[in-house]
């Protein structure tokens, strides 16, 4: 059986075993939210890796060959010819993605949706655009509104329940296998209501990350690229949960030298020594895309096909011809906009309001002053009173925190100690809820995947 893999990877496929659990890869995956490269939960189960062929016999490979390797082969070329190519491209790879099904089109207040939107509006598609907020949380689907209106698409406004996790939690458990944890799939608080959008899904996933630089110099040397991109891994309080579990679990060795020797052999792997940019890129395009980005894009094929422009290969290769000078700053993103639709352009951009495409580099003293002076106004007085991250949604408040210590306590079933569970639980609540929210997402996320492998047998 011949199996092939895309460049980044919209799901897993898992070969292997279900047996052994795999301690230094969920320490990892504690630390970082995702596990690395082919890890698993189990040390006989591994992915496939993203750009090979593979040859399968009795669900195992048995031959491999690498199809693609991101390389920075940059062709220059003027500015206004790469805007082109990456119109003529994205459009060709929409259009052949959704055909003539109605589109269902997430919109947010960033420039790869609006990109998008852009794009369908353009090739004249049949679109039903929404957005969500938080109950009691920042109005963010403002921006969204206004990108549906210009584009004339029928747009949906929803709210995020307080507590929507806990009669959402074992579903997504199931759809997502607890690859990640759960303080980032709140889509699966409306998966009803998004079925019934139309045929399929259009995503705007990783295009922020192709389309722009890494923010370092091109010359950045390997071993801080190294150090760079261990910070950039691990979530808030993620190192200090992935060290506890390391030494509650008795590994051999230090976690932290551990992680970053694993970081050092992949980025070398890689081996694009002449842009640190586009090493960087590459990175976390076969590594954090394939095993974090993708994992909840299951959750919305739970409900309707997905497509996703920005994975397609195409995209993965035209990348490698472009200049760094122009994918810095999101600027052929910029340009396609103010081509394509010059009305999308003057919506303010969230990461720059209250400025457009148009006047963005005004987003700077003096000129945003005002603005700043009004958010730090708007910060003492509103929104530290409204729900701003979704942890605060699913654990915060006496009902939620029942729930929590239930799953925390009553169900662990000996894997996670009860001391450190207790120590995680009791920083969060009475520490800095914030750093710690992570790390509790976390433990309840491994106590529902322990509880679910193999009835609670494990091989150790």
């Amino acid at each position: 059986m011949k199996e092939r893999t895309d460049i980044i990877p919209s799901k897993p496929i898992f070969v292997g075993e279900t047996n052994t659990i795999d301690k230094k890869a969920i320490c990892i995956f504690a630390a970082t939210g995702f596990f690395l490269e082919q890890d698993t939960f189990f040390k006989e189960q591994k992915v496939l890796k993203p750009g090979f062929e593979y040859i399968l016999e009795n669900g195992k490979p048995i031959a491999e060959n690498q199809y693609f390797k991101w390389h920075y082969t940059p062709i220059e070329r003027p500015f206004e010819q790469i805007v082109n190519e990456f119109a003529t491209l994205f459009e060709s790879i929409i259009n052949e993605q959704v055909g003539d099904k109605k589109v269902i089109l997430p919109l947010s207040g960033g420039l790869d949706s609006r990109t998008q939107a852009a794009a369908l509006y353009y090739l004249n598609k049949n679109v039903q655009s929404y957005s969500y907020e938080f109950e009691n949380g920042l109005n963010e689907t403002c921006f969204a509104r206004k990108v549906a209106k210009v584009c004339q698409f029928p747009f949906e406004k929803w709210i995020i329940p307080k507590g929507y996790l806990w009669e959402n939690i074992q579903k997504i458990a199931s759809i997502n296998q607890c690859y990640t944890e759960f303080t980032h799939p709140r889509q699966a608080a409306v998966l009803e209501k998004l079925s019934k959008l139309g045929d399929v899904f259009s995503l705007g996933h990783w295009g922020d990350v192709l389309f722009d630089d890494m923010k370092v110099n091109d010359n950045l040397s390997f071993e801080n690229q190294v150090d760079l991109m261990f910070k950039k891994v691990l979530k808030k309080g993620g190192l200090m949960l992935g060290q506890k579990l390391w030494q509650d679990w008795q590994i051999e060795g230090n976690f932290e030298v551990y992680l970053k020797g694993r970081i050092r052999s992949l980025l070398k792997e890689i081996n694009i020594p002449s842009n640190a940019n586009a090493q960087i890129r590459a990175f976390k395009s076969t590594y954090w895309a394939p095993r974090w980005t993708s994992v909840n894009l299951s959750l919305f094929e739970s409900a309707k096909p997905i497509t996703l422009p920005y994975y397609d290969n195409r995209m993965c290769e035209f990348i490698c011809s472009v200049p760094e000078k122009y994918l810095a700053g999101r600027q052929i993103q910029i340009a396609y906009l103010k081509m394509r639709n010059p009305a999308l352009a003057k919506i303010a951009w969230q990461d720059h309001r209250p400025f457009n495409l148009y006047s963005y580099d005004w987003n700077k003293f003096p000129w945003n002053l005002p603005y700043r002076l009004l958010k730090k106004i708007d910060r003492e007085l509103v929104t530290k009173n409204k729900v701003v991250n979704n942890y605060e949604n699913q654990f915060l408040g006496q009902e939620n925190d029942s729930i929590l210590r239930k799953f925390l306590f009553q169900n662990n079933n000996g894997l996670l100690s009860n001391e450190l569970v207790e120590e995680i639980y009791n920083d969060f609540k009475h520490k800095d809820h914030l750093f710690f929210s992570h790390s509790v997402s976390t433990l309840l996320t491994l106590s529902i995947k322990f509880n679910a492998i193999d009835n609670g047998k494990y091989c150790i």
